[in-house]
């Protein structure tokens, strides 16, 4: 089954209804299709095509012809209380601490406690929930070139049952050169997964978070 349209953020009705008049019913269903050609149909924007084929992007998919470049996104240092009106995930009270205590997943608890003592070390803040499973450390706004923006963390991390979830070690100048001798690792947009500790190297992690907490937040 495709992934719905109307599900991924940014893309309004009049440019779903256009692509659904012309047989494409799903945002899969759009890969290959010649951007200039979809632009000439009513409803249809630049921007929200843009979102079309990032979000294809991001798939290994994507638009075809000219397509035009996305203007930088911007992301600064402090939280400025602006965010688009679908962002749910943001600050809560509870402690990093007993939320990592209460992991139902025994190993996933014991690499919690490292990862915070990682995080917090390099760092010198202590962690902040963000949503039900985040920990976060520094304040962070963002501003992509569509206009939507909103407030996140510097760097972090979240113990899931499947991996352990590093936000915010990529994208800067010695990023590449770390995660190489990170250990075994998996790479997303904007996260570092990483199985179990013990098939890194821990000392490499303490100096990539470290790295990542001392330069520019870039799609943390």
């Amino acid at each position: 089954m495709g992934t719905p349209l109307d599900s991924v953020p940014g893309i309004g009705r009049p440019l779903r209804d256009a692509v659904a008049q012309e047989g494409y019913s799903d945002l899969e269903s759009l890969n290959g299709a010649n951007f200039q050609e979809l632009l000439k149909l009513h409803g249809v924007g630049k921007a929200g095509l843009r979102r079309v084929h990032d979000s294809l992007l991001e798939k290994g998919m994507g638009l075809t012809g000219e397509i035009p470049e996305q203007p930088a996104n911007t992301w600064t240092k402090g939280h400025t209380g602006k965010n688009a009106d679908d962002i749910k995930t943001a600050q809560t009270s509870e402690d990093p601490a007993d939320f990592v205590e209460s992991l139902p997943w025994p190993k996933r608890v014991e690499q919690g406690r490292q990862l915070l003592d990682i995080f917090s070390e390099a760092t010198g803040e202590k962690g902040v929930m963000w949503g039900p499973s985040m920990v976060g450390y520094g304040a962070v706004h963002y501003k992509y070139a569509t206009g939507r923006e909103g407030d996140t963390f510097h760097v972090g991390f979240s113990p899931r049952k499947a991996s352990l979830s590093l936000y915010g070690l990529q994208g800067h100048r010695r990023s590449d050169e770390l995660l190489a001798k990170l250990g075994k690792h998996k790479l997303a947009k904007a996260c570092v997964y990483v199985n179990k500790l013990e098939g890194i190297d821990i000392d490499v992690l303490r100096e990539l978070v470290k790295h990542a907490w001392e330069s520019d937040p870039d799609d943390c």
